[in-house]
């Protein structure tokens, strides 16, 4: 009776994450570039952008804020995560991210995350000075995320997270809000089988507004000038279904290789198919990499059906040592890296508290 109800919540839960998602078309090739804060598909997390992203099915811990919320019910009391990552190195664009998950009372988990990606200073041009010299300005992309996720049992684990999205520039900003759901389900004699369903960035449109879409006009015939505002075209978020397996191959000396699969189902952008492993160690030193492959991903970067400038791997490592024993705390530092087309990749780099 007790694994019967179980089903019955996991279904549940399923049919609220997917029903809603079968309103919007996804993976349709014509709607390409339509959606805006494409930031929200980027990971910050050095850890899980080691293998792709991949890990839907399996993520444990405050990282799941990304992939699937519902990770965040594995957090054993209280996780602090410090992120940095140099997107398309040589564009001088970099994400500044944090994190902190905790555990409240026997079940239930809170997690909260600031993400910032900032562009550099980019200099002000006009009409009249098309190559600057009156200054500069700094494009910044914030993002936060509150959410809560509960254990239902030893096998199913869920959580929503509403997301708080602003965009800005010099004189023009966008805001907007979002909600990720998701679930997990563990089985196996040895809790080694793993699935998991998310459904991402689901809101409502945004648009720009601002002084920026102020123009002042004047009339020479009566000397009269007036100014006008024009109306900032809305766009849509890039939602994203994401459905993950995974297996865990336990070997003595608590040596464990991890097999990850994914499919990502994209409303704006190519569907994608994740596959990724990791190996650890002992949990002292763990090793990952993943391979993400779309429609023209092995196109020459000039082939129109080319649209990714990823060239589909991702690898990483961890490095973590136990604090005290007793408590199970961890300190670890996380690397990742994601080769690209024309620049000179993305590198990740993180340190984890698991208090």
């Amino acid at each position: 009776m007790k694994n019967f109800y179980k089903y019955m919540i996991a279904t549940f839960i399923a049919c609220l994450i997917v029903i809603p998602f079968l309103e919007v078309r996804a993976g349709n090739k014509d709607r390409s570039g339509q959606a805006g804060a494409a930031e929200l598909l980027i990971n910050p997390w050095a850890r899980s952008s080691g293998w792709g992203g991949v890990n839907v099915a399996n993520v444990e811990g405050l990282e799941g804020m990304f992939n699937n919320v519902a990770g965040i019910a594995f957090t054993p009391q209280t996780e602090l995560i410090f992120s940095y990552t140099d997107w398309l190195k040589g564009a001088d664009i970099s994400l500044m991210s944090f994190g902190i998950a905790q555990r409240v009372g026997e079940s239930g988990v809170f997690g909260l995350t600031v993400m910032s990606m900032n562009f550099g200073d980019i200099e002000i041009t006009t009409i009249d000075l098309p190559e600057g010299g009156i200054g500069e300005f700094s494009p910044r992309y914030v993002n936060i995320g509150l959410a809560y996720a509960k254990a239902f049992s030893n096998s199913i684990y869920g959580g929503l997270e509403l997301k708080i999205i602003n965009e800005a520039i010099a004189d023009a900003t966008a805001q907007g809000i979002a909600i990720d759901a998701g679930i997990q389900y563990v089985t196996g004699e040895q809790e080694n089988v793993k699935f998991g369903i998310s459904l991402r960035n689901v809101g409502p449109k945004m648009k720009f507004s601002g002084d920026g879409f102020s123009l002042k006009t004047f009339v020479p015939s009566n000397d009269n000038q007036f100014t006008t505002t024009q109306r900032g075209a809305s766009f849509e978020l890039p939602a994203q279904l994401n459905i993950g397996a995974a297996y865990d191959f336990l070997f003595e000396h608590s040596t464990r290789f991890t097999l990850s699969g994914n499919f990502a189902s994209n409303s704006f952008t190519k569907d994608q198919f994740m596959l990724g492993g990791e190996f650890s160690f002992r949990e002292y030193v763990l090793l990952r990499a993943a391979y993400t492959y779309e429609d023209g991903i092995n196109a020459d970067i000039t082939d129109p059906a080319r649209s990714n400038a990823n060239k589909g791997f991702s690898g990483g490592f961890t490095v973590q040592v136990p604090l005290n024993k007793e408590t199970g705390s961890v300190f670890a530092v996380d690397y990742s890296y994601r080769p690209t087309d024309h620049f000179q990749g993305i590198h990740a780099i993180g340190a984890r508290f698991t208090l």
